[in-house]
């Protein structure tokens, strides 16, 4: 009988020293993440119900004064402004990065991984710093606007401070997080059903349509995604690229919390904001656990 009982108590002891191993793994970050968002998350919803005294100073409150304000004016406007300038630049980061993506991980041999390397380096360097880049090349006296002119376009036309500049920025801003999804789903395809695909269908353009683009759609859900989520709330690409009638949603909520002090309304702000991005996830969150349902069966 102690025989028998001498391996399990072994592994029952094995067992309970391994999910001590595991609990202290894993508290640092949730102590982390309790301290330094969790209880910044909770505040930030109290004080969107609060409001603010004659000095400024944000008071806790129960009034829906602040949610009620965003509904209409300069704050609905600036929502959806930040709404259409994400979805245009998650298209065209989606239409720019899937032949970049297609052609590294198909056609890139031995060289992928450096041809991927150089399409990653340039984006080490400070975000600000690549939308002071942008700001340049789209100025006034800027090289792109003068090879323009000397086309023949007008002296009256301007890329800085419009909307086209506010989208391109952010495009060239979070490009490589459509990239590096779609060229992971592209290099995990089996090359034998792009052959089969070419038997049935001939042209490489219809079956890069009919066989790859299917194949490839969760990286480009996870790429729009990835694009999608950081360009509602950026404000740095309108600020240096904008002008006044391209204020997005991060703008406001930049100006009430530094220069407006208000920052009650400043968290109802970044309330709205982030049961719209929740909202969005939850939809790309169900689409993969339906189309993995599908793939099962």
């Amino acid at each position: 009988m102690a025989d028998r009982a001498g391996p399990s108590d072994g592994r029952r002891h094995r067992r309970g020293r391994g999910l001590w191993l595991y609990t202290a793994m894993l508290l640092p970050g949730t102590a982390w993440m309790s301290i330094f968002f969790i209880s910044a998350l909770v505040v930030m919803v109290l004080l969107s119900f609060g409001t603010t005294d004659e000095l400024g100073n944000p008071h806790f409150g129960t009034t829906l004064a602040n949610i009620s304000r965003i509904l209409d004016g300069v704050y609905f406007t600036a929502i959806l402004h930040s709404l259409v300038y994400a979805v245009c630049s998650s298209v065209i980061c989606l239409v720019v990065s899937y032949p970049v993506a297609y052609v590294i991980a198909r056609h890139g041999g031995r060289y992928k991984h450096a041809l991927l390397g150089l399409l990653v380096a340039p984006f080490f360097a400070n975000y600000l710093i690549r939308m002071y880049g942008w700001q340049t090349l789209l100025s006034d006296e800027g090289p792109l606007l003068n090879a323009l002119h000397h086309m023949g376009v007008p002296s009256t036309f301007h890329l800085i401070n419009t909307q086209g500049a506010v989208i391109a920025g952010l495009a060239y801003g979070y490009i490589i997080f459509m990239v590096l999804p779609l060229y992971a789903a592209m290099e995990r395809m089996d090359p034998a059903i792009i052959e089969a695909g070419r038997d049935l269908y001939g042209s490489a353009l219809r079956t890069f349509l009919t066989v790859t683009v299917p194949a490839s759609s969760g990286g480009a859900y996870a790429g729009l995604a990835l694009v999608f989520l950081p360009s509602v709330g950026d404000f740095v690409s309108n600020d240096l690229l904008g002008g006044p009638g391209t204020v997005m949603v991060g703008n406001l909520i930049q100006d009430k919390f530094f220069d407006g002090q208000d920052w009650p309304l400043g968290s109802a702000l970044s309330l709205v904001l982030m049961v719209l991005l929740l909202l969005f996830l939850s939809a790309y969150v169900r689409h993969n656990a339906r189309q993995a349902k599908e793939v099962q069966l």
